[in-house]
């Protein structure tokens, strides 16, 4: 006989708080069992200033994963010290600050939280299974981000990856290398959306491009690296062409730079670069303009790359060859881009209270590392 489902009792206003650095399945866990035991559920992201994933962004993760609970976030420089009276008086300022109506039930999987629920006058609800039935951590995730890519949310996946960017002149194999880097970094890769439009505009090839055109582009190209972004199963995207590269094409077809391109791929930078030679043999497909201009059209896009911030390489040789000349330079840029700012907790007391000086304006004491992360109330999470 099948034993009848015990729905808990609903509580008024429920509190969850954290630092989600960052936001993964445990947090989710934890806020839909919060949010199931609740009337209403405020979940709370108290950040630091020394933390390397903005407060802002850690707030719109969970907005989208949880759409029913409100979502309100600060910053609390106060050390992680769960002995010290003045500490937890520090960090109820900010709480206290955040909530708009009294707590009645704190939701947590560690100790802190019942601390917490006596402090506001609320009860203390322990999350245990949370942890036996997802024991993840942000601390295994900031660790290694690549082996805990299946724990984070779409949300998260777009904005922690990185983009890889394969452009080249006509002809220079930038398709086939996008599509192979891809199989070799095991991700996903976006095609180039301009080809698509060349093939379906009004008048085909023989009409004159108008400017606005590339704007379409851009915007569609865009589009699809930010779908393809959220379904990545790595940290990284490799993209056929970008912005960048649209830029040049509309300098090429229209016969003048367009400023609000140009300003539209500074906002969009990837990771790193990969320019395909132009030393292989040209195929004509039918699109292209000509081995004529190739040779100057990729001068100009070396040109171009060695005039702005992000690196860059140039891939020659047989397509092995550039996957891995493009990978090898890839890996130590990716490593620094997973890289996250160390948490608070793990300080002295008196390094945690420097770094809060230093957050509010004053000095770092000698011996302090500026170099770190912080947490705050909630820090385990």
């Amino acid at each position: 006989m099948t034993a009848p489902l015990v729905v808990p009792e609903r509580r008024g206003h429920g509190l969850v708080l954290g630092k989600f650095y960052p936001f993964h399945s445990g947090h989710s866990h934890l806020i839909r069992e919060a949010e199931r035991r609740s009337e209403r559920l405020t979940v709370q992201v108290l950040g630091a200033s020394v933390e390397s994933i903005p407060l802002q962004m850690r707030a719109d993760w969970i907005r989208e994963s949880h759409p029913g609970a409100r979502v309100v976030a600060a910053m609390d420089d106060a050390p992680v010290d769960f002995h010290s009276d003045a500490a937890w008086a520090e960090h109820l300022a900010v709480i206290e600050s955040l909530l708009d109506e009294p707590v009645d039930t704190v939701f947590s999987c560690d100790d802190y939280g019942g601390e917490l629920a006596r402090r506001l006058g609320a009860q203390w609800v322990r999350i245990d299974e949370g942890r036996r039935i997802n024991p993840v951590s942000g601390t295994a995730i900031r660790a290694d981000p690549s082996a805990h890519w299946h724990e984070l949310a779409p949300a998260v996946r777009a904005d922690l990856s990185a983009r890889v960017v394969v452009l080249g002149a006509e002809s220079t194999g930038s398709t086939t290398m996008a599509e192979a880097l891809a199989v070799h970094l095991g991700t996903l890769w976006v095609p180039e959306y301009g080809r698509e439009h060349s093939e379906t505009r009004d008048g085909g090839l023989d009409t004159p491009w108008r400017s606005d055109e590339f704007d379409l582009i851009v915007d569609r190209q865009i589009a699809l690296e930010q779908r393809a972004l959220r379904q990545v199963p790595t940290p990284v995207l490799v993209c056929d062409t970008d912005v960048l590269a649209t830029a040049l094409w509309h300098e090429r077809y229209v016969g003048a730079p367009a400023e609000r391109l140009q300003r539209a791929a500074a906002a969009h930078r990837p990771l790193l670069y990969v320019l395909t030679g132009d030393e292989i043999p040209f195929v004509q497909d039918g699109m292209r303009d000509g081995e004529h201009i190739r040779h100057g059209m990729q001068q100009r896009f070396r040109d171009v790359l060695a005039s702005q911030p992000v690196p860059w390489i140039e891939v020659r040789g047989d397509v092995p060859a550039r996957v891995e000349a493009a990978a090898s330079t890839l890996a130590p840029l990716l490593r620094a881009h997973l890289r996250f700012a160390e948490p608070l907790e793990g300080r002295s007391i008196d390094e945690q209270r420097a770094l809060q000086r230093a957050a509010a304006g004053a000095p770092l004491l000698a011996g302090a590392s500026g170099g770190a992360s912080a947490g705050a109330v909630g820090a385990r999470l």
